[in-house]
């Protein structure tokens, strides 16, 4: 690694940590060009797995053979069993409260009830528990009805997709929350939402707690939320005519604004999750107007933006169509997207805070984050007398 990352000037200080290497990161990274790769698979490789596979992987650092993934899912299922108390305090929650705050709390309930304190068995029972959480978020806060009992023989997803009980769902469903759980699982050690959890877990705080850490970072507009964003901006665009695309598209960029779902802090390509995706929308909505227009901005956008010189990375991110697709298989509300994520990403990041408490430094762990804040010169001052 060059000497020269480490020379650090004005110029780069209230940026974010962006680019500043910290440590290092053993379930995934994100090429420039490539995307994101899990455990050194490149994620289109694993898409079409089961995810209890790519759970195992995330966790073990290898794919499973058939007697090790039998073993995993059951020891998932085991661990499935929700402590009682949970879903009940989950239901006396206000229903004006946006539903992230809900899924907090449900991870903080968890916590109250099953936490032992061990990072990995806490993070292998959050990983198996969390589903039931989150689907009880959206039949209690979203109206749908009273949950649904689990049946973790289902597996994650079918377990999840059962427990959900989707008003008029696609019968695409289970295949298109398969496919949004592996894709959305990790991404790198540096996102917000994962560094927020390490940070926390590094104090020693439990699972749980830096589990809600996490999830109240992923909640932010600029993180999360950012998949809502661009359905509000799809539906805006509500054409798959491209020379209408490039005007609107041009005219925010003249004002100042984003495009949503356009543009990537890393990568200099197409998101290959985003590839996915589109490839998943033209299986199971290929007919939906909100998708078609997404479609249609996935070329048509990239043409425009590459007009502007200082726009490093014209091209498509994860959320391009991910609302769109969400909505055409039965999500109708745009303010639970953020719940889906954070659903995908607690196994990740709890795979990332096992190996930070209890792999790397030869077991010893990360110490606790303490980065160095430089103080601005100000001017001397006494208190009169």
């Amino acid at each position: 690694m060059s000497d020269s990352l480490f020379n650090v000037t004005q110029d780069h200080l209230n940026k974010g940590l962006r680019g500043f290497p910290v440590g290092t990161c053993r379930t995934s990274f994100v090429d420039p060009e490539q995307g994101v790769h899990y455990v050194g698979y490149p994620i289109g490789d694993l898409v079409s797995l089961e995810a209890e596979k790519v759970v195992h992987l995330m966790v073990h650092k290898h794919l499973p053979n058939d007697s090790e993934d039998a073993a995993f899912r059951d020891d998932m299922a085991k661990r499935s069993v929700v402590p009682d108390g949970v879903i009940e305090s989950m239901a006396r929650l206000s229903h004006t409260a946006h539903p992230m705050d809900w899924f907090i709390a449900g991870l903080g309930f968890l916590g109250h009830t099953g936490a032992t304190e061990d990072f990995r068995e806490d993070g292998l029972n959050l990983i198996a528990r969390v589903s039931e959480v989150v689907a009880a978020t959206f039949r209690l806060r979203g109206g749908w009805g009273d949950p649904i009992p689990s049946e973790p023989e289902r597996g994650i997803i079918g377990n999840f997709v059962n427990m959900l009980g989707v008003p008029d769902a696609s019968e695409h469903l289970e295949r298109v929350l398969r496919e949004f759980y592996i894709l959305h699982m990790d991404h790198g050690g540096g996102n917000l939402s994962t560094f927020t959890g390490k940070a926390v877990a590094s104090g020693l705080a439990n699972m749980y707690r830096s589990q809600m850490s996490a999830m109240a970072a992923l909640s932010g507009t600029l993180h999360g939320r950012a998949n809502q964003d661009c359905l509000e901006f799809v539906r805006t665009v509500g054409t798959d005519d491209h020379a209408e695309i490039t005007r609107i598209c041009e005219e925010r960029i003249n004002s100042g604004q984003v495009v949503p779902g356009f543009g990537h802090a890393v990568l200099r390509a197409e998101d290959p999750r985003a590839r996915c995706l589109y490839a998943l929308g033209q299986d199971v909505c290929p007919d939906d107007p909100l998708f078609r227009c997404a479609l249609a901005m996935r070329t048509a956008v990239p043409a425009a933006l590459q007009k502007f010189p200082k726009i490093k990375n014209p091209y498509p991110n994860v959320d391009a169509s991910t609302g769109s697709i969400l909505q055409a298989v039965g999500f109708k509300d745009p303010e639970f997207y953020t719940v889906l994520f954070g659903w995908s990403r607690v196994a990740g990041i709890t795979a990332q805070i096992i190996d930070e408490r209890h792999v790397l430094r030869g077991g010893k762990g990360v110490p606790i984050y303490r980065p160095k804040y430089i103080p601005e010169e100000q001017p001397a001052q006494r208190l009169n007398g």
